[in-house]
């Protein structure tokens, strides 16, 4: 696997069998909905590819997360206005939430569910079907279950996808990647409803 940093964090280490990121104090990935901010600052390591069919997969511990939003997972950034991003966010003691961002043209959505909080480690299968865009979770790597199906409008040409950690607030984490693998595409052509004639 040919990786490539967007952004390269102070503290990191990428071998062929696992990779760690150890986070910096307010960086994230957001892009105004809500919330009114812009945030682009969070380390992002990637491969490039113009294979239309492909699922990739990676195992993250999250141990270390201990402070509201510390984050890691995978990650498919274009630019800062075009990316999508499937991860836990450290919320306290309690619970944490399992969820997915979805950036088109400069505008994020946040789909999420409540998960316990100590669920320190969760596979992830990141799988793309020309400019449509399936990610997965799983608790053993090997039953997956849907978090959401995209389109990207800036995504059917050549992409970039991978894995990312951040701590939008006043913490830092060493988030660790294993696992990862690249495979043919398993999320499979639907075999419902026709799709509408041009």
């Amino acid at each position: 696997m040919e990786w490539k940093w967007t952004r390269k964090p102070a503290k990191s280490c990428v071998s062929d069998e696992k990779i760690t990121i150890t986070t910096e104090p307010h960086t994230d990935l957001w892009q105004r909905t809500y919330y009114h901010f812009r945030n682009d600052n969070a380390p992002v390591l990637q491969m490039e590819t113009d294979e239309k069919f492909f699922s990739f997969i990676v195992k993250t511990d999250f141990s270390g997360a201990h402070h509201r939003f510390d984050q890691c997972g995978i990650v498919m950034y274009l630019d800062s206005e075009n990316w999508l991003k499937g991860s836990i966010e450290y919320e306290n003691e309690e619970f944490q939430h399992l969820g997915s961002v979805v950036t088109n043209h400069g505008y994020s959505d946040w789909a999420t569910t409540a998960i316990p909080a100590d669920v320190k480690s969760m596979w992830y299968r990141f799988s793309r079907r020309e400019d449509d865009y399936c990610v997965e979770c799983s608790a053993d790597g090997v039953h997956f279950s849907q978090m959401r199906v995209a389109h990207m409008w800036e995504g059917a040409k050549t992409i970039r996808f991978g894995i990312y950690a951040c701590s939008p607030e006043d913490s830092s984490f060493t988030a660790e990647f294993t696992g990862m693998k690249i495979t043919e595409c398993a999320w499979k052509a639907h075999d419902g409803q026709k799709p509408d004639e041009e």
